[in-house]
């Protein structure tokens, strides 16, 4: 594989460096708070789709790439079945890419296979605690991750977390795009239009909780307001009497956000038109958990969401089909931005750049999805395109849009 030096090294800083780049990345014009608020939908890619043809090679476990002096483990589901084993050996084959790209003489990466199985996963992470690392990438087991939040000690290396839905920790950042960013972004992308009174539905728990703190942020950001959050769930007692608490609480909202975490908004939805709620002048926003319940029904037609575009996963795309012939996705995007991340510290500040400080330049890194960075209590922040439901489908009206 031949890439140039000069590419190499500017990518390199672009992920290494906080970028000192304009806040509000999805502002644009203000208008009115309808349901066409952001104009004239323009066709793009379905976002959240796994590429048809992604034919990862198999599973490489406890390898080591590069040999550099900073030590970093990654610990992912290289063996398991289904779609997670899929996502490891992804982000193995883009970690290996970033490796040769950027990494080779500055880190030493250890690569072990947690199997998709949270015992073994438990054990490789306080393992990797123990190993001298200097950071660990990964895992993605859930309850594995938890674990490495509640490890206290100032000696133990930051950890950048792969799990699906984690909302972050201190020392554990969430690298995937969560519920909460993802609400966030779309909030903010419609206050910047005008709208200035919000009404969110969240999931019930903590999870809901972190969603409503991260959204109201957002709305700060434009002088909007979140008027009321309500909690939906089985323990809330169901769709109308959300929408009746709604309405004894609030009138004429000028946007309503649905982060229903696991359940399918779609029943919501309907009761809220049911009801008369949404209006011609008032906004809908779901999440990129919707994408899990599918985006087909009726109901959910002119909603916005903020989310990443598969397709779009910056300049590394030609190189990662030319090197492993096959489609990559956001799990490559993942994979490449965490290792070069690492890399790029290693280059700028040596073994001794791998603190909070580093991490949580309140700027941010430019990566492969776009802008990215930490908050100290370990959630992930992005900026991502936006996007509208068009019969069935998503197409994006807005490039790039964060709640921050």
């Amino acid at each position: 594989m031949t890439v140039s030096r000069q590419r190499i090294s500017r990518h390199a800083a672009l992920l290494a460096l906080a970028l000192a780049l304009p806040l509000g990345l999805g502002a644009c014009q203000s208008g009115a708070g309808s349901d066409d608020v952001l104009g004239t939908v323009a066709e793009g890619n379905t976002a959240g789709a796994e590429a048809a043809a992604a034919k990862p090679g198999p599973a490489k476990a406890g390898e080591t790439l590069g040999k550099g002096p900073v030590k970093v483990a990654m610990l992912l589901p290289l063996s398991a079945g289904g779609a997670a084993g899929d996502r490891g050996r992804k982000m193995r084959d883009a970690a290996a890419l970033a490796m040769a790209d950027l990494g080779n003489d500055l880190i030493t990466l250890n690569v072990e296979d947690t199997g998709g199985n949270d015992g073994r996963a438990r054990t490789l992470a306080t393992g990797a605690l123990a190993s001298g690392a200097k950071l660990v990438i990964g895992p993605s087991e859930q309850g594995a991750v938890r674990q490495l939040a509640a490890v206290s000690g100032t000696n133990r290396p930051l950890v950048l977390a792969l799990a699906d839905n984690y909302a972050g920790a201190p020392g554990v950042y969430s690298v995937r795009l969560n519920e909460a960013d993802s609400a966030a972004a779309g909030a903010a992308a419609i206050a910047a239009k005008g709208p200035r009174k919000f009404v969110l539905f969240m999931a019930e728990g903590e999870a809901g909780k972190a969603v409503e703190k991260r959204v109201a942020n957002s709305l700060s950001i434009y002088g909007a307001t979140l008027a009321v959050a309500l909690p939906f769930g089985p323990s809330s007692g169901g769709s109308e009497k959300a929408v009746a608490d709604m309405m004894a609480l609030v009138s004429d909202p000028q946007a309503v956000v649905i982060a229903s975490g696991g359940a399918n908004p779609a029943p919501l939805v309907s009761a809220l038109k049911a009801k008369g709620v949404l209006g011609n002048n008032v906004t809908l926003v779901g999440s990129n958990r919707w994408l899990e319940h599918g985006i087909d029904d009726p109901v959910l037609q002119g909603a916005y969401i903020a989310t990443l575009d598969s397709a779009e996963i910056g300049p590394i795309a030609e190189r990662f089909r030319k090197t492993y012939n096959y489609e990559p996705d956001v799990n490559v995007a993942y994979g490449y931005d965490t290792v070069a991340l690492a890399a790029g510290i290693a280059s700028a500040m040596g073994p001794k750049g791998f603190t909070k400080k580093v991490i949580e330049n309140p700027t941010g890194f430019r990566g492969s999805t776009g802008v990215f960075r930490f908050r100290e209590d370990g959630a992930g922040e992005r900026a991502m395109p936006f996007f509208r439901i068009d019969k069935g489908k998503l197409r994006q009206v807005e490039k790039s849009t964060s709640g921050f």
